[in-house]
């Protein structure tokens, strides 16, 4: 048989789907259907015909004649697996998730339409199905036009719940058949699933029928009888519970005393009684007609007058067969079922997993209340109230911290004396006045309660988390109270020991934020730790690091030359900082032929990525005291060349500086912080199996309005005390910036540009349908917006025509010439930003023919004319700079300008948003306006609503990361270029 493949599977699973019962149950269909009355997909072994459903009419709903496709069940169930796994969250409602949750559900690939919630639906009615076949819920029938069958049962009463929340919850259009009763179409859909699946030799081994394991119906009307009694319908019978009893306590009053435990304190109650209990195991059956109805086994097979049937007795011995294939010591039970007296092992099997095998096939099992959950195990790390003597060496070198099992009762600890006890005693041990069952785990956690140490970032990062992983398991754990007292010292970025002053070289006065800055980075460095001040541009990150230089200078412990890594367009920008805030202190340029490093001693030593990716090992040999990663996202991809030469050079503290510490995911975070303090994270595969998974998941489900936040929250406690996060927006920042007013500026396309946009949308997207995969189709996507891009910034950019006529060709460089008649005019300055360098240069070309003044920064432009473009502009001999995004977005400071002209839009708006701060910067006196030029009804108009995703994550955490363009459905992609008309 041809099956439905995962492409396949994906589209279908965009459709409504409503369930037609058959004869036997397996001979239903699923019926596919478009709400919307879009064309319906083939697929293999579908019948493409019309259904009679109910479809809204106008305020109400009516029957109509509508295109379905109709699957088996065995061809369906793939669709519905998949429906369940692709949905970001449960389709209806809660009661859903619980009926559901066999399966579990995950994001859908972006590359993928969204599943319709009714076959969401019906991948929930289909877990549960599959849960309910794994826990062996069968029963064979005759059907009632005589065909052999399978049936989904005997329900517990869980499963009941479970079947009324799914038809509670069943969406319209799952339920679109006139007169139909959700929960009757949901039993029958089990019972197809039951009747499709266990079609195996091994349905003929169970029932010695070899009609139940044929896949064609078998007519045996002569077997109803026979599967009568081998069942007595889907809502009779009994299940079977377990209650564990302690049996034989005698009163601990009565008890003979004995001496108490040296370190606990005396009396009656610690005193044992003469022998530990006996263990025993009474199944009790519960009526699932009725589930308050229950009896102990003994009672009902000692009583004829019960209200649990006349098939009680039969269906309690079948349900002990079936636990007993579970756990093997309930065949004792047999062949009439009563209290069973349990051996020590067998009290710790059951405490170990074998109750949990047991519910998992809906035999709950009950303990004591006077012991059930009563013990607990978490681990202690950092034994002692004295923290280290040198904590910046502790930190900074190999320390390491104890870990150890601590065991709780109600809470609180035991004493060694009682440890041991649980370590050298049986399955149940006297402790404070009562018996208590201990399970191996547990008792062997006493007996070897020292586990292997950990570092000392390791220690500090379960501190702030409260929880680590030991043998393949997340254990609570407790910090001891000096790394409880560092735990909340940390949390609170204006703490520490005493007021920090500025240092007394620094020639400024340092705002109060900025204060609180070098506060925070003096107080991580002088722990040995590291962090990442990650302000908005703007804020003055680099002033705050001059002052902390100062400040360690002041210290002899601190004293040393500090290393400053940063692009190339910004040697010059450092150099003039430190000789404007700190004259005096030495700063040279390790750049160029000839660089050194003789003589460098405690001032500054500036150099650039690519020439520290080349003289790494040079600059690892040297001594540094601090060094600094400035536009610290050059190194957010741990595994590129840069960032695994800036790993070569040692320091005695690490400062990262970064206005977007996280542009797209996660793992920039990781890098960042790995670097600054090695081992907060762990491992990169480790960092994203606990951290990024369950983020991501987090948000989807956010997205839909279900789930919480407990991964972020968390993620935020460990990651907060080292990274220092300021905005504009902040309330003690916001009163000393200058105003800005952002403005989105329409414009028209023009003849050309509108048959060219078409051209390229036709050309392109008629190749991806075409079916190109993988690489090609993402090649593909870039090239068709790229080209698009292009178009709506002037026909001549995409065309490659260098020497054309450019005027009356572009709608935006219509608008742009009059935004600069009126700027210069008024005698103010602006700066254009592009992220293409062919266009700035066409830009420039063309504001030369105008006779407006300008010049072009490029990323090909050699540092020192770079420096005097910029000085130049400052001083104000040319009023419009054309600059390519890439290239002039961070870094610079251009406080001349009063407008910034967006020509083009980049993907992410954190780009954007850096390319303004050039000139919305501390120090200004007038507003900043900023102009964003967008092509009306192209691409450029949905753009920003598409990566609003980005923007989440980076809030969520610190302060942006989303979905790559590239991964858009070809529908998605065909509806984000369509060009709209206007009106």
């Amino acid at each position: 048989m041809e099956w439905v493949t995962p492409g396949q599977a994906a589209r279908l699973a965009g459709c409504a789907a409503v369930f037609e019962p058959g004869d036997p149950a397996r001979m239903g269909r699923m019926v596919f259907w478009d709400p919307a009355g879009g064309v319906l997909p083939v697929v293999p072994g579908g019948e493409s015909g019309e259904g009679d459903l109910v479809v809204p009419d106008g305020d109400g709903f009516a029957v109509r004649t509508v295109p379905v496709v109709r699957l088996t069940l065995a061809r369906a169930l793939p669709v519905f697996l998949h429906a369940r796994r692709a949905a970001t969250a449960p389709v209806a409602s809660a009661p859903l998730a619980a009926a559901g949750s066999a399966v579990s559900a995950a994001p859908p690939s972006p590359a993928e339409p969204a599943p319709h919630r009714a076959a969401v639906f019906w991948g929930a009615v289909t877990a549960l199905a599959l849960h309910l076949i794994a826990r062996e819920r069968l029963l064979p029938g005759v059907s009632p036009a005589g065909y052999d069958t399978w049936r989904a049962g005997p329900f517990d009463a869980g499963d009941i719940a479970r079947v009324r929340a799914l038809a509670d919850a069943a969406p319209g259009e799952a339920v679109a058949v006139a007169g139909t009763d959700p929960a009757v179409l949901v039993r029958a859909l089990l019972d197809a699933v039951a009747d499709t699946l266990p079609r195996t030799p091994a349905a003929e081994l169970a029932t010695g029928r070899a009609a139940f394991a044929a896949t064609a119906p078998q007519y045996v009307p002569q077997l109803r009888a026979w599967a009568e009694e081998m069942s007595a319908g889907l809502d009779s019978g009994v299940r079977m519970s377990l209650r564990v009893e302690l049996t034989d306590v005698p009163d601990a009053s009565d008890a003979p005393d004995a001496p108490a435990a040296p370190d606990a304190p005396a009396g009656p109650q610690d005193a044992p009684p003469p022998g530990p209990p006996r263990p025993r195991l009474v199944p009790r059956a519960h009526s699932l007609a009725d589930p308050t109805l229950s009896l102990d086994a003994d009672e009902l097979f000692a009583r004829v007058d019960h209200a649990l049937g006349p098939r009680a007795q039969a269906d309690m011995v079948l349900a002990v067969r079936r636990a007993a294939s579970v756990w093997q010591p309930l065949e004792r039970l047999l062949p009439v079922p009563a209290a069973l007296d349990l051996t020590d092992e067998e009290l710790r099997e059951l405490l170990g997993g074998a109750a949990g095998r047991l519910a998992g096939h809906g035999i709950d099992v009950t303990w004591p209340e006077t012991s059930a959950g009563a013990l607990r195990v978490c681990a202690v790390v950092g034994g002692g109230r004295v923290p280290p003597a040198d904590l910046r060496s502790f930190f900074g070198g190999d320390g390491t911290v104890e870990l150890r099992w601590c065991l709780e009762l109600d809470g609180d600890p035991l004493t060694d004396r009682e440890a041991a006890v649980v370590a050298g005693g049986g399955a149940v041990v006297w402790l404070r006045g009562r018996w208590v069952l201990i399970d191996a785990g547990v008792a062997r956690k006493a007996r070897e309660r020292r586990l292997p140490p950990l570092t000392a970032i390791e220690a500090l990062a379960v501190a702030l988390t409260g929880h680590t992983d030991i043998g393949g398991e997340r254990v609570r754990v407790a910090p001891s109270a000096w790394l409880d007292a560092l735990r909340r010292a940390l949390a609170d970025p204006d703490g520490g020991e005493g007021p920090v002053e500025q240092p007394a070289r620094l020639t400024a006065t340092l705002r109060d934020y900025q204060l609180r800055g070098l506060r925070w980075m003096d107080r991580m460095t002088s722990l040995g730790l590291g962090g990442c001040l990650a302000d908005d541009m703007g804020l003055g990150k680099t002033i705050q690091l001059i002052s902390l230089h100062l400040l360690r200078q002041e210290r002899a412990e601190d004293r040393g030359p500090t290393l400053v890594v940063c692009p190339a367009s910004l040697l010059g920008n450092w150099e003039r900082e430190v000789g404007r805030f700190a004259p005096g202190t030495p700063v040279r340029r390790f750049h160029g032929p000839g660089r050194t490093l003789d003589g460098a001693g405690e001032g500054f030593v500036l150099t650039t990525y690519g020439t520290m990716r080349l003289d790494a090992a040079r600059l690892g040999a040297h001594r540094w005291g601090l060094v600094v990663a400035d536009e610290a996202q050059h190194v957010k991809n741990p595994h590129s060349s840069t960032a695994k030469a800036l790993r070569l050079i040692g320091a005695r503290a690490r400062i990262a500086l970064t206005g977007t510490p996280v542009e797209n995911n996660l793992s920039e975070l990781w890098a960042v912080l790995d670097w600054t303090t090695p081992g907060l994270l762990g491992t990169h595969g480790a960092f994203r199996r606990r951290w990024i998974a369950p983020v991501e998941a987090e948000r989807h489900l956010a997205a839909e309005g279900e789930g919480g936040q407990h991964a972020v929250c968390v993620l935020v406690g460990l990651v907060r005390p080292f990274v220092l996060r300021r905005r504009k927006s902040d309330p003690g920042i916001v009163p000393e910036l200058p105003l800005k007013i952002e403005t989105d500026r329409p414009v028209v396309l023009t003849v050309e540009q509108v048959r060219l946009y078409r051209w390229q949308v036709e050309r392109v997207m008629g190749e991806i349908r075409a079916g190109a995969g993988g690489i090609a189709r993402s090649g593909l996507v870039l090239k068709l917006l790229t080209g698009l891009k292009q178009i709506c910034n002037h026909p001549a950019q995409f065309l490659k025509e260098e020497g054309a006529p450019l005027t009356g060709r572009s709608g935006k460089l219509e608008l742009l010439d009059e935004l600069l008649g009126g700027i210069t005019a008024e005698g103010g300055a602006v700066l254009v930003f592009t992220q293409y360098v062919t266009m700035a240069r066409l830009l420039e070309r063309h504001l030369r023919d105008r006779g407006t003044p300008a010049a072009l920064l490029h990323g090909g432009v050699p540092v020192a004319r770079r420096e005097e473009l910029v000085r130049r502009f400052q001083g104000g001999e040319f009023p419009v700079f054309l600059l390519s995004l890439k290239a002039a977005g961070t870094g610079l400071n251009l406080t001349r300008a009063d407008h910034v002209v967006h020509y083009d839009r980049w993907w992410n708006p954190a780009v954007e948003a850096q390319a303004t701060d050039r000139a919305h910067r501390i120090g200004r006196t007038r507003p900043v306006q900023v102009h964003r030029l967008i092509a009306e009804g192209t691409v450029e108009d949905r753009i920003a609503a598409l990566l609003q995703a980005k923007k989440e994550l980076a809030d969520a955490v610190l302060g942006s990361g989303g979905q790559a363009l590239t991964e858009l459905t070809t529908d998605e992609l065909a509806n984000l270029v369509e060009l709209r008309s206007v009106a």
